[in-house]
């Protein structure tokens, strides 16, 4: 069954950053989007890809958010240099994944005027901002309040 070309809410948050280094959505190829809210504990993103059916009639995700091949699509969120900050001694991409969003929550989201949430550790091992693939917290993407 194909799907008509929609749009989907995202919301990717990031628990726990670590301090003074600065966070960023990455747009399109070099554009950078700001956090949404942010605080100590949590670092925020809210945004928009659009959504149509790639081969297999899953779910292909579209727009300037979305990065990687079509079955294996992510967001980055950047950290220090390469969100912007000159003199952090990061330079890091963490890459969220977004292969756990099925056409069931997908209808769910639009169903309910949700948005489809997921989080994230902000800080890896070494105690520098997370990079790499990261994996989902809580359970993964999960339909949460509009608002």
């Amino acid at each position: 069954m194909t799907q008509p070309l929609s749009t989907l809410r995202l919301r990717i948050i990031v628990v726990g950053p670590p301090p003074g280094v600065r966070l960023q959505l990455q747009c399109g190829r070099h554009e950078l989007q700001p956090p949404t809210r942010q605080s100590q504990a949590a670092t925020t993103f809210d945004f928009e890809v659009r959504v149509g059916t790639r081969a297999g009639s899953q779910p292909n995700f579209l727009g300037a958010f979305a990065q990687g091949p079509p079955a294996g699509r992510f967001v980055y969120i950047n950290s220090g240099t390469a969100a912007g900050q000159a003199d952090s001694e990061w330079t890091r991409r963490a890459k969220v994944p977004l292969t756990g969003i099925t056409w069931a929550l997908i209808e769910r989201a639009r169903l309910a005027g949700s948005v489809l949430e997921a989080e994230i550790a902000g800080t890896g091992r070494d105690g520098g901002p997370a990079c790499a693939t990261v994996p989902l917290l809580s359970g993964g993407w999960r339909l949460v309040d509009g608002n």
